[in-house]
């Protein structure tokens, strides 16, 4: 009976394990339960989106912290199932491999889209105040992170920027220097001399101006008014199509770049299997040829 029970129960984990890993499926796609706490990940996000509308009336408000309650205790116990079963994996067997595999990027993902709320829910009696609420609400977006899992996109993404992390922090720095610049010389035109406009009285207060035109939203809010400050806003004006563009530009290339790797990738990996469908044809028909050649006995 002993040996029955430690074979069902090994046989759980594995079934789960397939259920809850996507790489662990061989099949493609996802599976239900993974589309089912995709499912529970949008309703989250309806709901905090509900939570902010004032003309909510009580019953719908009750009826929304309800359903986060139960959103919650369903991450809880996913949390729980996915501690037990990452023991499938060789680096997480154990004690030790269950505190890595705590310490993972996913894991302090999903312990934070639950935990937080369901200790507010739990210590609220105690007197924690309702403007927890609002760390709380933030917190969720963590959830996000859920999605990331089950979501090619997502991966796709993390890969583009870490591939294109150099080329997009050098026209980071140029663009801060070129914001830098540019307030620095807008609060002298146009703060220390010109109209000393209180939009540009200090360098920090010019900034402001300098992140907006640069970035070409232009609120016009603050904006120059002696001849030399604009010629000087036209050229930082000029200068900042350059800027939103050049990022860009080096994030599609990376994009590309990595699309078309994982394709040849894939494509390689299918013509190894035929290769090898081939070689085990190849195989069986010398064999074959081998037992008809044999002389009969």
């Amino acid at each position: 009976m002993v040996t029955q029970h430690v074979v069902t129960g090994v046989g759980l984990r594995s079934k789960l394990y397939s259920q809850l890993e996507p790489d662990a499926r061989s099949k493609t796609g996802l599976s239900v339960l993974n589309s089912f706490i995709i499912a529970l990940v949008l309703v989250s996000f309806l709901a905090l989106a509900l939570e902010t509308e004032e003309t909510i009336g009580p019953a719908w408000r009750q009826g929304i912290d309800y359903l986060n309650l139960v959103i919650v205790v369903i991450f809880a116990i996913e949390y729980a199932v996915r501690l037990w079963v990452a023991g499938e994996d060789p680096r997480y067997r154990g004690f030790g491999g269950r505190i890595r595999y705590m310490m993972t990027p996913y894991a302090i993902t999903d312990l934070i889209a639950f935990l937080p709320e369901l200790l507010w829910i739990i210590l609220t009696p105690a007197g924690v105040g309702d403007d927890v609420l609002i760390v709380l609400r933030v917190l969720r977006l963590a959830r996000l992170v859920k999605l990331a899992r089950f979501v090619p996109a997502f991966d796709v993404l993390g890969a583009t920027v870490a591939r294109a992390g150099t080329q997009l922090l050098t026209t980071l720095a140029m663009a801060l220097a070129l914001v830098y610049v540019s307030a620095v010389a807008l609060y002298f035109i146009e703060g220390v001399g010109g109209q000393q406009q209180e939009g540009f009285s200090s360098i920090p207060r010019a900034l402001w101006w300098a992140i907006v035109t640069l970035t070409t939203v232009g609120y016009g809010d603050v904006y120059p008014v002696t001849a030399l400050g604009r010629v000087f806003a036209a050229i930082i004006s000029l200068a900042g199509i350059g800027v939103v563009a050049l990022p860009a530009g080096v994030f599609a290339s990376a994009f590309s770049d990595e699309l078309r790797e994982r394709e040849i990738k894939k494509l390689k990996e299918r013509v190894d299997e035929v290769e090898s469908e081939v070689d085990e044809l190849e195989n069986e028909g010398e064999e074959l040829e081998a037992e008809r050649d044999k002389p009969q006995a």
